[in-house]
């Protein structure tokens, strides 16, 4: 019997996003590879006698490598077995799926991408800030603040992207945020320019923080701001007090 990799988007948090279509492969799985903020709801869909595979990454903490993970992936398919490399989010946007699915195809296994809702899109949603409006924003931009630190060079452009979108969303950003306003400000966008940081989005925890370009980063010191966080930059955050309805 031929094995096959689901590679699975989890949604930003609320259990609620999963796609039903995650949820079937889910419940038939014999093997489960998954993330460190895949929530335990969703964890609680996994039958009982299926395997789990912890391979959560931390930036400050030592972790299993991309090519470990591939390798588990192979290895259980090739024995026959549903394996769900569970991610969050969506699994082709940052989140290695692109790399994940290339490697299947070498190894020439079976696999299936099931696309889940992005963080990038449901996060500022929940936060009550449209990342386009007709009055606000006919842009959007979503870039990453963490690159690799092995690339010979970023492929972020700050200065260029500072003005031209209307909205930048920015996933893994908190730990870069200093750098990431100064570039911002220097590649000419207004350092007036609204900011929201959005922690743990989606769940019940969310917090949001808001400011401009010119006292984000003292805020959230002061705030003590952590990941995971999405952080939008534009004008339609300005739209969060009239539009806020989660937190009500």
């Amino acid at each position: 019997m031929k094995g096959k990799v689901y590679l699975v988007g989890a949604g930003p948090g609320d259990p609620s996003l999963l796609s039903l279509k995650a949820k079937k492969i889910l419940e038939k799985s014999d093997v489960v590879v998954y993330d460190r903020l895949i929530t335990k709801s969703i964890l609680q869909l996994i039958p009982k006698e299926a395997e789990k595979i912890y391979v959560g990454k931390r930036l400050d903490e030592q972790h299993i490598t991309q090519d470990e993970v591939n390798e588990v992936l192979v290895r259980k398919a090739r024995e026959g077995k549903v394996v769900v490399r569970l991610k969050c989010g969506d699994p082709f946007l940052f989140g290695r799926g692109g790399e994940e699915a290339q490697a299947m195809r070498k190894a020439k296994v079976m696999f299936e991408v099931v696309p889940g809702v992005t963080s990038a899109l449901a996060v500022p949603a929940y936060a009550g800030i449209p990342l386009t409006h007709r009055g606000y924003a006919s842009s959007v931009a979503i870039v990453t603040g963490y690159e690799d630190p092995k690339k010979s060079k970023n492929r972020v452009n700050w200065e260029k992207l500072a003005t031209s979108v209307d909205t930048i969303v920015i996933l893994m950003g908190v730990k870069a945020l200093g750098e990431i306003v100064k570039r911002l400000i220097e590649g000419g966008r207004d350092p007036q320019t609204s900011v929201a940081i959005i922690e743990r989005g989606t769940t019940a925890g969310q917090r949001v923080t808001v400011g401009t370009l010119s006292d984000i980063v003292q805020t959230s010191q002061e705030r003590g701001v952590k990941a995971p966080a999405v952080i939008v930059i534009g004008d339609v955050v300005k739209l969060r007090e009239e539009l806020s309805w989660f937190r009500k």
